[in-house]
């Protein structure tokens, strides 16, 4: 039988990074998983042993990749992946699985993509405390989730640095400042009936530039960013606060409430009204 920790992360949006679930397994010979899709970013660690990773490529080809301790493999969203231990020397991994706004940011940093997944340490005390930071978190499930978003940061820091396939980023490049600046004009203004064309106009750019150099920088569209910013928020309101479905859907700008309603539902699966009887904070006694 497989010894192995898994959590799954509380309830908790947090718009830049997020963390879903994270554990440990000390695998069987040939112990499989998958093939499987994945919704988030999903990187394993391996600490000792080997095993196998099959995974798509971006032209959808399978490619075949034999992983050995003190290397990782990074899943990606919609990737179709299969991975199982080797029959010798099965493989003791770590894992952690996550996404958010940051996370495009530090892939390109790191070098690891669909078609590169594989993770190689140039630094081994770096790549020390980046193992040191996934057990972290997989053995302290019971920490507040502030705490273990901070070692996801730690995690993340640690993995930019001691890739292997590690790219200089372009500090200041023009782009940037205008993502910067778009994502501070949505922030200020989301319970505002704006459109993407009043955030590029802020911007001063034209709006198909706009959303190309928005989605290339966060992988999103700016619409797409402006919906999940208002539904993080409301998802707030109603874990927080006693306002009505009415008040919060006007007050992260939607007037219809039958349109928050809507937009709310294709964000967590859920109707509001459901969403804050699952997850309501109760009310602290006087």
């Amino acid at each position: 039988m497989d010894n192995y920790l898994f959590s799954v992360f509380p309830n908790e949006r947090f718009v830049d990074l997020g963390l879903y679930q994270y554990g440990w397994e000390q695998c069987t010979p040939l112990h499989s998983f998958g093939p499987f899709v994945r919704n988030h970013f999903l990187f394993h660690y391996v600490i000792s042993g080997a095993g196998t990773l099959e995974s798509t490529d971006f032209s959808g080809q399978t490619r075949i990749y034999h992983i050995k301790s003190g290397e990782g493999f990074m899943i990606f969203p919609k990737q179709v992946t299969t991975y199982y231990a080797d029959k010798d020397h099965p493989w003791e991994y770590t894992w952690l699985e996550f996404d958010g706004l940051r996370v495009k940011e530090a892939l390109d940093i790191s070098g690891l993509t669909i078609d590169n997944p594989i993770y190689h340490s140039n630094a081994r005390d770096l790549s020390l405390e980046l193992k040191n930071e996934m057990l972290y978190i997989a053995h302290h499930s019971d920490m507040p989730p502030f705490h273990l978003i901070g070692h996801l940061y730690l995690f993340l820091d640690y993995l930019t640095r001691s890739s292997s396939s590690r790219k200089l980023s372009q500090a200041g490049r023009l782009q940037d400042f205008y993502v910067r600046e778009a994502t501070s004009f949505i922030e200020q203004n989301f319970q505002n009936d704006i459109s993407v064309e009043d955030i590029a106009a802020f911007c001063s750019l034209n709006r198909s530039y706009f959303g190309k150099i928005f989605r290339d920088a966060v992988g999103q569209s700016p619409q797409e960013f402006l919906i999940h910013y208002r539904m993080t928020k409301a998802a707030e309101l109603l874990k927080l606060t006693e306002l009505s479905i009415k008040d919060i859907s006007n007050a992260v700008g939607y007037p219809s409430q039958l349109h928050f309603s809507r937009a709310f539902k294709k964000t967590y699966g859920i109707a509001p009204r459901e969403w804050r009887i699952q997850n309501k904070v109760p009310a602290k006694k006087r």
